[in-house]
């Protein structure tokens, strides 16, 4: 294509669904930047970490579900191009939300496509995913010739299933002619992004640093040599944009469609790398350690199996925040045990897209990001220390205090073997309640110098934990 930088971006309206999170709230300053009149961030939440820097740049948010028609054409209306991103079910328990899932990714799709050509909008740029066509086998080098992944075969992956429905829809009404009379279509195309990272992408990295924090990253699923895609939050943003630009009826020939119209792109940083070797350094960076212990794919398959029935039964439920995560789900076991990597060669051909951040440097600024927001957060050790402490103070006062029924006098059999009497036992627990009080003070008075605004948290998390988590402080001080 031969467009200036800011083609069919200065003096236009532009609606981005799903706006206020990450990569909608990238592309949304992208647009500012570029010159846009108007632009719109779409969304179900009222508010994001990202709002502040919306608000300050003068997008528009609007509050409003994709399920709700009447929502999508009041966000939608007098827009020239629209960038559907808002989805549902990507990862962790919103994929067992099947029902929800359809609705914003199939339901929601039909409506902003509805809104397009009722409302007179001429472009609207579809952000899909690898999975419409990857359902767990191998994939080299693919590209846009393979076949969609067959429906009825994604089994327990409602969000690969929705979102494959929704961008052959979205495809197959591209060029329809608009209902108000005007004589112009509705051109439409769809990105295929591989796993998106980058400063502030809140799905996937907070989940893992989460565990990886926990000590809950116990192996790496497949082999060494599996690898598969990632995408910097920039190069989709450029992505997003070219392939806009690519639905221009300027930019076509006579008689023919816009270069992008009705086409699907892959879209990554041209960087295929095993997952856990992408995500070690971000790790070693943040002192958490991956595993070096390796598990096949077919017995992280039955983990994800036994986690899906379980979280399956506690449907009611997930959307509590009490409800940790599950551990890993079978499509999960798939993206990151199962080689899926694909040429984005077409998009380059097509819409000129070319990733602008490499790999390194994209890791550079995720790795800078996560270092400064752990200086701000509260540290401490595993889940096994948690455990170790918290069961270990509940077992000695239930010892030296209570009545021997069940489990009692096994527990006090054993502080009796230890102590050599109950006089003993009872010193013990007072003498270790004693040191976890004054380390939680004396962690108190210390977070107020080198850490103010976690100061509370770190006086309970001491009191609880004792010098486990006073020397992640004391650390800290160090530095």
């Amino acid at each position: 294509m031969h467009l200036s930088e800011n083609e069919g971006m200065e003096g236009k309206v532009f609606v981005v669904t799903g706006g206020v999170g990450f990569v909608g709230a990238a592309l949304c300053l992208e647009l500012v930047r570029r010159g846009a009149r108007e632009v719109r961030a779409f969304d179900l939440r009222q508010s994001s970490p990202f709002s502040h820097a919306l608000e300050k740049k003068g997008v528009r948010c609007i509050q409003g579900d994709v399920v709700r028609k009447e929502d999508v054409e009041r966000a939608l209306r007098g827009a020239d191009c629209v960038f559907h991103l808002a989805a549902f079910g990507m990862s962790g328990k919103e994929m067992l939300q099947m029902g929800r899932v359809d609705e914003v990714n199939i339901s929601g799709t039909c409506h902003v496509l509805d809104a397009c050509l009722d409302l007179g909008i001429t472009r609207l740029v579809y952000c899909s995913t690898y999975n419409v066509v990857f359902g767990g086998q191998p994939i080299v080098n693919g590209d846009e010739t393979l076949p969609y992944f067959p429906i009825d075969h994604h089994a327990v992956d409602s969000y690969g299933r929705s979102k494959s429905i929704a961008e052959q829809l979205v495809l197959k009404n591209n060029a329809r002619p608009l209902k108000n009379n005007s004589g112009k279509r509705l051109y439409t195309c769809a990105l295929r992004p591989a796993a998106i990272y980058g400063p502030g992408e809140d799905r996937h990295l907070p989940r893992i640093i989460s565990m990886a924090k926990l000590g809950l990253v116990l192996f790496r699923i497949g082999h060494h040599t599996v690898k598969s895609d990632w995408v910097f939050v920039d190069n989709l943003v450029l992505a997003l944009i070219l392939a806009s630009m690519g639905l221009l009826e300027e930019g076509k020939g006579k008689g023919k469609l816009p270069n992008a119209a009705g086409q699907a792109y892959f879209i990554s940083d041209g960087s295929p790398v095993n997952t856990f070797e992408f995500l070690e350094p971000l790790l070693t960076s943040l002192d958490y350690q991956l595993p070096t212990r390796w598990l096949a794919v077919d017995l992280a398959l039955v983990i994800g199996r036994i986690c899906w029935v379980i979280y399956t039964i506690l449907y009611p439920w997930l959307n509590r925040w009490w409800l940790p995560q599950p551990f890993i789900l079978p499509p999960e076991v798939h993206k990151v045990g199962v080689t899926h990597y694909f040429s984005y060669l077409k998009a380059r051909q097509e819409i000129g897209y070319v990733p602008m951040v490499s790999s390194r440097e994209g890791m550079a600024s995720t790795i800078s990001y996560w270092q400064e927001r752990k200086r701000m957060t509260l540290d401490g050790p595993t889940i096994y220390v948690w455990l170790f402490s918290v069961i270990g103070m509940i077992s000695l006062f239930a010892a030296a205090f209570l009545p021997e029924i069940g489990i009692v006098f096994l527990l006090r059999a054993i502080s009796l073997f230890l102590f050599r009497s109950m006089w003993m036992t009872r010193l013990v627990f007072f003498l270790a309640t004693a040191a976890h009080i004054f380390e939680a003070i004396y962690a108190w008075h210390l977070a107020k110098r080198v850490d103010p605004s976690n100061a509370r948290g770190w006086f309970w998390q001491t009191f609880a934990l004792g010098f486990f988590s006073l020397r992640f402080l004391l650390k800290r001080a160090r530095k």
